[in-house]
């Protein structure tokens, strides 16, 4: 039984200094010598980390009278190492591993193994730790239901959760997948990496990665939202007058922001540039819709916006989607309102109240319709659609307002 395998084993690993290595075989080493002799203060250790092997010397005074063994030699053993020696020198004579016995170089080697393998678990998590909100390529090993297993190019493994992938993913085994690293924990002692391609912050390092002007602090990201797979905005601001921080962005033809795009499995990106104008902010925001007017409520972070009624629908997009997300953009609930113009011949849905139950006519304004000519001004299928109502219903709410202009 030796020690030669687990030493190769050691020597092999990454990301661990000679002095470590050095410190955790020496104190390996003492931690037997003690459990064998009581002490180790009189023994040197000698570790060869290049070749795989060691020395261990123990050195023991000369005495009449043996009072410690570990520490003293009688006069008579000593000239048995070497007629030579006399009372009060000191005799240094090495112990070899077989008089460890078999059973203490087992031990000796599990907890060598169990020291090295804690050394590369502290390694990865602190690597990892180094690393959140970076990019990382990983290869697909294995799918499960509820998770991808990813390998990193040191043979690592990596988790991308189901949660954490965008709708429309589907890897096999060797595809190779990009993602930021979220977040690093320990879990029974065992690191786990858990990946993201639905954070914000893997479209913001997308965007690093193609848009040199980002890369080299010309151009800033102020503020990126997403539903992934659907739609994302993101506000870029450019210090210097002559770039044009969206036209940089997209690149030309699109060319830039095309690779992101297929990266994202066709999520739709809207680029905005940011300004501290908070009204022209919210109308880059509502984009494609224009926004006749709009009215902000300080206070309450809210924010009314008026548009013509072919607007409305553009501005609150498909299921929502546009309105909740330019809301998380400019930090602000915002509230769609058909335009003033037309509010003059168009009635307020609560004026319904008698014909409509109040709950179906708080349903229809939740998607933006306060009106009658709002919700007419809608098909039938699309509100269906965006309210979750069962068709019943909304023909029926549908027939009642257009009676009211008939």
């Amino acid at each position: 039984m030796n020690l030669i395998d687990t030493f190769s084993e050691f020597k092999e690993l990454k990301n661990i200094d000679r002095p470590t290595m050095m410190s955790v075989l020496e104190d390996i080493f003492r931690n037997m010598l003690i459990k064998m002799y009581g002490s180790a203060d009189n023994f040197d250790i000698i570790i060869n980390i290049d070749k795989g092997d060691f020395e261990i010397w123990r050195n023991r005074v000369v005495v009449e009278e043996v009072e410690d063994s570990n520490t003293q030699i009688s006069l008579a053993d000593a000239h048995k190492i070497d007629d030579s020696y006399e009372v009060d020198e000191e005799v240094t004579e090495e112990v070899k591993l077989k008089d460890f016995g078999r059973r203490a170089i087992l031990v000796l080697r599990q907890n060598l193994a169990g020291r090295i393998m804690d050394l590369e678990k502290a390694n990865l998590f602190n690597k990892y730790k180094e690393q959140v909100g970076d990019i990382i390529v990983g290869e697909v090993y294995q799918g499960w239901k509820k998770e991808t297993m990813v390998l990193d190019d040191e043979g690592n493994e990596l988790i991308l959760p189901k949660t954490e992938q965008i709708p429309g993913d589907f890897f096999r085994k060797g595809d190779t997948v990009r993602a930021i690293v979220l977040k690093v924990e320990m879990r029974n002692n065992s690191p786990i990496i858990i990946l993201s391609r639905t954070s914000p912050i893997f479209l913001e390092r997308l965007f690093e990665q193609e848009v040199p002007e980002i890369f080299d602090g010309l151009i800033t990201i102020k503020k990126v939202v997403r539903a992934p797979g659907e739609r994302a905005k993101i506000a870029v601001e450019s210090y210097d007058d002559r770039i044009d921080p969206v036209g940089a962005c997209v690149g030309v033809k699109g060319s830039r922001i095309h690779t992101i795009v297929r990266e994202l499995k066709n999520e739709n990106i809207d680029v905005i540039n940011f300004t501290n104008n908070t009204q022209l902010l919210i109308q880059r925001a509502l984009s494609p819709a224009k926004v006749s007017s709009i009215k902000i409520d300080e206070t309450n972070k809210r924010v009314e916006v008026y548009l013509k009624p072919n607007e409305i629908s553009l501005a609150i997009g498909k299921n929502g989607l546009n309105i909740r997300l330019a809301s998380q953009l400019v930090g602000y609930e915002l509230d769609v309102y058909r335009d003033a113009e037309d509010e003059e011949e168009d009635v307020s849905l609560d004026e319904f109240g008698d014909e409509i139950e109040r709950w179906v006519i708080d349903v229809f304004k939740s998607i933006g319709c306060d009106t009658a000519k709002n919700v007419l001004d809608i098909p039938v299928e699309e509100l269906i659609k965006r309210t979750d109502l069962e068709e019943e219903t909304v023909r029926n709410v549908v027939e009642i307002l257009r009676s009211e202009f008939e």
